[in-house]
């Protein structure tokens, strides 16, 4: 590390060498331990150094000036014991969850979720449930792939379409129970071709441009301000169970160490 810095770049502190210096504040080489992988070169040492030192001066000015304007009541001390606090514990409330949190939601607990709280999901933008493909002109398309589509309804027919668009298409969505919002699957169609007025009225058809050649089938429509499928919010459902069940837990923890602690009468409370 030492020969990565020129001669006469820095100035010997005892053993270490000086590397920059702002106002009162030092950077010493031995302040870069661990940033010179091995095998390093004494060019690449070299660029590690003085772009370390670059920002480290940058940072050094800011910190300066930002302990210059700090109201003379902040009291840094206590902000640092109340982060250091807050860090500690919040790695342990994660390895606690990690240890106790079961990850698994049934969906007999995403209905009853859902039940309970579907008012709060109002849609903010139409839906579709739909089959879609979006194959490049460039793939020739067999026959039976018009034979798959005309008879989606057997299952033996639309898992080979999935086969086949996993492999062809540009886009597809041959989900039975998946919802798009109508705005983003316009996107994938000719301009105007699909909004959320006709959308309703676009059951099945198919149609080509200049690149691609589209086949686009619409089961169901859901409007702005109807409440969202289950099939549309499980994802988001499923989040807030967990963190319910992560609450809980955290919940039950701290009630459990404060029912201990008070029976090895550790607890004193000296107010009235």
């Amino acid at each position: 590390m030492l020969s990565a810095c020129q001669e006469g770049s820095g100035q010997e502190d005892g053993k270490d060498t000086l590397l920059a210096e702002v106002n009162n504040r030092r950077l010493y080489i031995s302040d870069l331990d661990g940033m010179f992988p091995e095998g390093t070169t004494a060019q690449d040492s070299s660029l590690i150094i003085n772009a370390y030192v670059d920002r480290w001066v940058r940072e050094a000015l800011i910190l300066n000036e930002a302990e210059r304007n700090l109201p003379n009541d902040l009291n840094i001390d206590k902000l640092v014991r109340d982060y250091r606090a807050s860090l500690i514990r919040n790695t342990y409330e994660q390895v606690l969850v990690q240890e106790l949190l079961d990850s698994t939601v049934t969906i007999g607990e995403l209905r009853n979720f859902y039940e309970s709280n579907k008012e709060q999901y109002q849609l903010e933008t139409p839906i579709a449930r739909c089959h879609f493909l979006k194959i490049p002109l460039s793939v020739t398309l067999p026959d039976s792939v018009r034979t798959w589509w005309a008879n989606l309804g057997d299952e033996n027919n639309l898992e080979k379409l999935r086969r086949y668009a996993a492999q062809y298409a540009s886009t597809y969505e041959l989900a039975d129970t998946s919802w798009v919002r109508i705005e983003q699957l316009a996107l994938e169609l000719p301009k105007e071709t699909l909004t959320p007025e006709n959308a309703i009225y676009k059951r099945d058809f198919r149609q080509k441009d200049d690149e691609y050649q589209y086949f686009l089938r619409v089961y169901e429509v859901k409007n702005r301000k109807e409440i969202a499928p289950l099939a549309f919010i499980e994802d988001q459902a499923r989040k807030v169970i967990l963190h319910s069940r992560k609450m809980k837990i955290l919940k039950e923890k701290r009630e459990d160490l404060y029912e201990l602690e008070m029976r090895k009468n550790n607890i004193k409370i000296y107010t009235e």
